[in-house]
């Protein structure tokens, strides 16, 4: 999957609406960014609307801390499924 290198607008998801569970609400899928070791992102441990959100904050805080001309992008990108669970989409690079 190819993701789009420039940032776009962010629609993040509030904390306390869509955490994944096991409830009738599991249905909604939410995103959040891992860290190298699969973690939640110590920076960046939110939850987005979608990948393109995700990935987009990733991208803008990459390149803010590393620069423009960064290494490949460190930050994994996982899914929430309907059992509550969150399922890798993108491992980090690097």
């Amino acid at each position: 999957m190819v993701l789009p290198l420039q940032p776009q607008s962010v629609t993040k998801v509030a904390s306390d609406v869509a955490r994944p569970s096991t409830g009738s609400a599991a249905n909604q899928r939410v995103y959040r960014l891992v860290d190298h070791r699969g973690d939640p992102h110590p920076v960046l441990d939110d939850l987005y609307e979608t990948l393109d959100a995700a990935w987009s904050e990733a991208l803008a805080w990459w390149h803010g801390e590393r620069g423009p001309a960064a290494p490949p992008v460190g930050i994994g990108v996982e899914v929430s499924t309907g059992s509550g669970v969150w399922r890798t989409l993108r491992h980090p690079e690097g």
